[in-house]
């Protein structure tokens, strides 16, 4: 390794730090490799780690048996080069961000003839198009809120098909796209909904009014409803008495470290009012500083697009990479970004409310029998570290009709808003569950795998999933859990069944009081429940599509070959009359055409 390291070329790149296992311990980036990897080591009497190193860096060196490295074009490609590895490939003592969110945007694009609200993660090419968040919660429920109070226009198509359609019969839309309303008349409707999406304060105080509407006339089912989404909107109101005094764009960043574990937030301030919060905890069993922490987290927030980024970027404290991430942000967005650390005034009050969001976050997930039972996970399934993140895997199907997948997450408790369905294609459970493995693991580089899976099968489905993890070149703790059977009738007695759990090693035998196993089980049972309830939906969804085709003088045979041919219903509305009658004859494809564009 001495003459690898000294070879190394003065080049910016990204280097790997291995085992004596071939296990990868560290991904770092360097401006110069040649100088970056030997800082590390002192060579003479022979290769050790140098003196200068942290105790957590000293212990990872020790370590290290062999190195690789990637060379970049600049040193902006190997912080991203690096991060995105990071998520890939989880080194033991990188940082690992479970952070996996892109924040929705509610945007509008002005230039259209009838413009609409439409959320979006992704930047949207064009002028004048205006953007209202990043949201952290309950986007879709101010979207919908909007609709509720405003008469716009809600289905594109309708707009390029010249049709009304249901919208308008429900008095929710006034049919611009068949000329009912001028363009100017629905300018002014829109302009007032642009006004109320600016005030959270307006937009609550117009839906508790519909709400009392709905409930004089004895619309509960309207009425509940407009309940849910106003306490969703208000929870995701932060109080602040801080005033800017100008319309600033301001992202915040704030972090709470204890020794094991830390806490961060993010704040953004649009029009110089704080329009949402989010908060992680990030684990950190090998001692990462404040420094590798803020770096990590704003080059991953900032590597992709995002709508109207704010000019200012403020942080809570100092951190040793700040001019270099400042240089790699004002190369990506291409325009000045400053990162300030205030000392006074009203933006230092922001970091303090961001700063004291972060210690109460951590300080609420704190759970000592919780930490008890994963320790204990750890020891009794041999896992390599105690489970942070844990995922859980089940599918579910009716004699092979609308299989899905599920995938729930548990990080100090179950993470609903980061529970994944998903609408499966094969037929028998070993291939399903192989497709619902290999769907999550696509997604790894976005959202980044977690400590343990914990998947519904025994020993062969075991394998399938540590064959896959590896395939994508992850390395992560897998168990099973096979249901207990008696007379070839499952058990799902909730702490009496005695469950078989199996690790890569083979079966654990555990007691039925065992909490590892009744642990084990609630996860199991929430991916199941969860899986069982988006299937049932399916499911009548499924029903009513094809009552409704044989309404129509389609059977169900030929219903069958539609479904053989595109795969879904949403593949057959979509298609055209040509398409159709490759499956069927002329007629009955003119029949599902017509259906398709009243729809």
């Amino acid at each position: 390794m001495i003459e690898k390291i000294k070879s190394l070329p003065n080049s910016p790149g990204v280097y790997q730090y291995f085992d004596k296992d071939g296990k990868l311990l560290y991904i770092g980036k360097a401006k110069s490799l040649k100088h970056r990897v030997k800082s590390y080591f002192h060579f003479s009497p022979t290769l050790s780690p140098s003196p200068r190193l942290s105790l957590r860096i000293k212990k990872m060196i020790k370590e290290t048996a062999s190195l690789d490295y990637i060379v970049v074009s600049n040193e902006h490609d190997a912080l991203i080069l690096e991060n995105s590895l990071i998520k890939q490939l989880k080194p033991k003592y990188n940082i690992l961000l479970r952070d996996d969110k892109t924040y929705p945007y509610i945007y509008i694009d002005l230039n259209e003839e009838f413009p609409r609200f439409e959320i979006t993660r992704k930047v949207k090419k064009g002028q004048n198009i205006n953007y209202f968040g990043p949201f952290t919660t309950a986007s879709r429920d101010i979207l919908q809120s909007l609709y509720d109070l405003y008469p716009l226009v809600q289905k594109r198509g309708s707009i390029k098909g010249k049709k009304a359609c249901l919208f308008y019969q429900i008095g929710k839309c006034k049919a611009p796209c068949e000329g009912k309303i001028s363009q100017k008349e629905y300018k002014e409707i829109l302009f007032q909904a642009l006004e109320t999406l600016k005030s959270k304060k307006t937009l609550l105080k117009l839906l508790e009014g519909k709400m009392l509407f709905y409930a004089e006339k004895e619309l509960f089912e309207e009425a509940a409803r407009l309940r849910d989404s106003i306490k969703k909107i208000q929870d995701s109101e932060i109080i602040s008495q801080v005033d800017l005094k100008n319309r600033a764009n301001i992202d915040i960043f704030a972090l709470y470290k204890e020794e094991k574990r830390a806490s961060l937030v993010k704040m953004f301030v649009r029009e110089g009012k704080i329009v949402s919060l989010s908060s992680n905890i990030i684990k950190n069993d090998n001692g990462l500083s404040k420094d590798e922490i803020y770096a990590a987290t704003i080059i991953e927030f900032y590597k992709d697009d995002k709508p109207k980024i704010a000019k200012d970027i403020i942080l809570h404290e100092e951190f040793e990479q700040k001019e270099q991430i400042e240089s790699f942000l004002q190369e990506k967005v291409d325009k000045r970004l400053k990162i300030s650390i205030p000392k006074i005034g009203a933006k230092k009050e922001l970091t303090a409310i961001a700063y004291n969001n972060a210690k109460e976050t951590l300080l609420k997930s704190k759970d000592t029998i919780l930490d008890d039972t994963l320790k204990e996970l750890k020891s009794t399934l041999q896992l390599s570290s105690t489970p942070n993140t844990i995922e859980a895997f089940d599918n579910s199907h009716l004699q092979g009709t609308s299989p899905v997948g599920s995938c729930i997450v548990y990080e100090n408790g179950f993470k609903k808003d980061r529970y994944k369905r998903y609408n499966l294609t094969q037929r028998d459970e070993y291939a399903q569950m192989r497709e619902l493995l290999i769907r999550r693991c696509e997604s790894f580089e976005k959202n980044p795998p977690p400590d343990l899976w914990v998947i519904d099968g025994g020993e062969t489905l075991l394998k399938l999933a540590y064959d896959i993890s590896e395939s994508f070149g992850v390395s992560l703790d897998i168990v099973a859990i096979s249901k207990e059977k008696k007379q070839k009738r499952t058990i799902r007695a909730k702490g009496k069944a005695e469950d078989k759990i199996y690790n890569k090693d083979g079966k654990i035998a555990l007691q039925s009081d065992s909490k590892v196993l009744q642990f084990i089980q609630r996860l199991r049972d929430e991916a199941h429940r969860f899986a069982i309830n988006f299937h049932r939906s399916q499911k009548q969804k499924h029903d009513r599509q094809t009552e409704l085709l044989n309404q129509k003088g389609i059977g169900s045979a030929k219903v069958k070959k539609l479904l053989t041919y595109f795969g879904t219903f949403e593949a057959i509305h979509k298609a055209k009359e040509d398409e159709l009658s490759k499956v069927l004859n002329q007629k009955d494809a003119k029949t599902i055409a017509e259906l398709n564009q009243l729809s």
